[in-house]
């Protein structure tokens, strides 16, 4: 069985077991998160949600939080001579999916 999930503006499609990275959620580590999955689908057949699927529930426990590798920016106006370098580290949670309920 499979559903997708949308979290931090994006969908991710998860089964159980599954550890995938996500933007950074508001839990404590080792907590655990339920989200509303716009679709499930198994063998059988899926079901799409009118956005959310009624009654069904993702649940994840959050296993570590931490910071994506660094991106690094130029700025540079080329009339002025002005440059700048600058950085940015995208924070992120790693989760694990427990359990997917119809």
């Amino acid at each position: 069985m499979y559903a997708i999930i949308k979290t931090g503006g994006k969908q991710y499609k998860v089964q159980e077991g599954d550890e995938l990275f996500v933007e950074r959620l508001n839990a404590d580590v080792n907590a655990q998160v339920t989200f509303e999955p716009l679709m499930i689908g198994d063998e059988k057949g899926s079901v799409i949600g009118t956005p959310t699927v009624a009654g069904a529930s993702v649940t994840a426990t959050v296993l570590e939080h931490g910071k994506g590798k660094k991106v690094q920016l130029a700025i540079y106006k080329k009339m002025n001579g002005h440059h700048r370098a600058q950085g940015h580290r995208q924070p992120y949670s790693k989760i694990k999916i427990n359990a997917i309920k119809k």
